[in-house]
């Protein structure tokens, strides 16, 4: 059975350190788990995103990983999605990555 893997990338504080709202993330959650039917969420152990911003500066993110399975890509769905975590979590660039698997 062929699915697509969709992972969201979010940041656990802005740019200033402050870090944002728990229930952010658990709102997130509990929309994934209504529309795809389930998530997981990588948040034990934040991963640390490191980027360069400029030639002589890299920035360092810590993250929380958000991954459904869907049938398909909604194009739409998700580019909303992204423009309204780039508003709420004040940042330029929300990373969404989608990956075709295959279920056994």
């Amino acid at each position: 059975m062929d699915k697509v893997l969709i992972q969201t990338f979010l940041p656990l504080s802005d740019n200033r350190g402050q870090r944002f709202s728990v229930d952010w993330y658990i709102a997130l959650s509990h929309e994934f788990n209504e529309r795809f039917g389930g998530v997981t969420v990588y948040q034990r152990a934040p991963v640390t995103g490191l980027w360069k911003e400029e030639e002589q500066h890299t920035v360092k993110d810590e993250l929380i990983i958000f991954e459904v399975m869907a049938d398909k890509f909604d194009n739409i769905f998700w580019k909303r999605l992204k423009e309204q975590l780039e508003q709420q979590f004040r940042q330029e660039s929300i990373l969404i990555r989608s990956y075709p698997i295959q279920i056994m």
